[in-house]
């Protein structure tokens, strides 16, 4: 499994090597001590390719992630127990030919209310590339599939419109599809979405009117208003400088955001006027983290170990709540 992973260890590597220029020019205020309170909730088997890219939330409290080397949907319980929820096909070439990584891996996962799980699946193959469906109790199958040249990777779920939003790093470019499935359709193609060598468009959710996303090469945090008939409207750059950004969440303080920055091994919180503040480091127990989720004023932030290669992890951390409120525990490192 570590020789699968080497091609992602190495890119991240890379991308963390040259992201430090950029990264100095995040925050004048760089972390340099522990957060208050973050605590690590469960620790995940390397060797297994449990390498937690994506994840969604039960309401109690229970963390649905996806393990991109492993080919795996799983269950986080409250106390760190970690039930496989489902694997998915190996392509019969192993996948290999799975564009930027050559493994094949499983990324974003969204939830219903219902229960259904929804995830993005990149194989390199067409006949497993695309949007799978898992319904409590049921197995999983393909209910779109997307480009086998492409790495679907973020993930929105629109449950009042009954749709789901995909990013395809790879291809610079965001789908849509109904949530019953069906063939996908180019949302945006928009410049700002494309790499510039290694990945591009990458975390999706939907707020307050609008698509946000992140590009990981270009370190920017973009918001797509959906226009007339959720056409989508001009691009808006509401942050930069925000080198090897990943998947992100919105605090429920505005438009506040909590998003992780693989390969310098941070998460940092983006305040709405596009700057930002470190707030958990590699000194509280991260590993290359991957995304975050927030739900009652805590963040949970898996931890996909890629380019550390020692301790893929689910970490909990309080979140501050809204301005002059007690129990502020997530604090910027100022």
């Amino acid at each position: 499994m570590r020789n699968r992973l080497a091609v992602l260890t190495c890119a991240v590597a890379a991308a963390a090597t040259t992201a430090v220029t950029a990264l100095t020019q995040v925050s004048a205020s760089a972390a340099t001590r522990p957060v208050a309170a973050p605590r690590i909730a469960a620790h995940f088997d390397l060797s297994h390719g449990q390498t937690p890219e994506n994840i969604a939330l039960e309401p109690d409290g229970t963390a649905v992630v996806t393990f991109a080397a492993g080919r795996q949907v799983a269950a986080v319980g409250p106390r760190g127990d970690t039930r496989i929820l489902a694997t998915l096909p190996a392509p019969a070439d192993g996948g290999v030919h799975t564009p930027k990584l050559g493994f094949a891996l499983t990324a974003g996962v969204v939830r219903a209310h219902d229960g259904t799980l929804y995830f993005l699946y990149a194989s390199g193959t067409p006949d497993l590339t695309g949007l799978w469906r898992l319904r409590p109790g049921g197995t999983p199958h393909r209910i779109a599939a997307l480009p086998a040249d492409g790495l679907p990777n973020g993930l929105a779920l629109d449950e009042h419109h009954d749709r789901l939003y995909m990013a395809d790093s790879a291809l610079g470019k965001i789908y849509t599809v109904p949530t019953t499935g069906g063939t996908p359709t180019t949302w945006s193609a928009a410049p700002e979405l494309a790499s510039t060598g290694f990945l591009g468009v990458n975390g999706l959710k939907i707020h307050q009117g609008a698509l946000w996303a992140t590009n990981l090469d270009r370190g920017t945090m973009l918001r797509l208003p959906f226009g007339p008939g959720s056409r989508p409207g001009p691009v808006q750059i509401k942050a930069t400088g925000l080198a090897g950004i990943d998947d992100f969440a919105f605090t429920g303080r505005g438009d506040e955001i909590l998003a992780a920055l693989d390969g310098p091994n941070k998460v940092v919180r983006i305040h709405p006027d596009g700057t930002s503040t470190t707030v958990l480091t590699s000194a509280d127990g991260l590993q290359n983290p991957t995304s975050v989720a927030v739900r009652r004023n805590v963040a949970y932030i898996p931890s996909a170990a890629y380019a550390t290669a020692a301790d893929p992890n689910l970490m909990l951390a309080p979140v501050a709540g809204p301005r002059g409120s007690a129990g502020h525990t997530l604090h910027d490192h100022r």
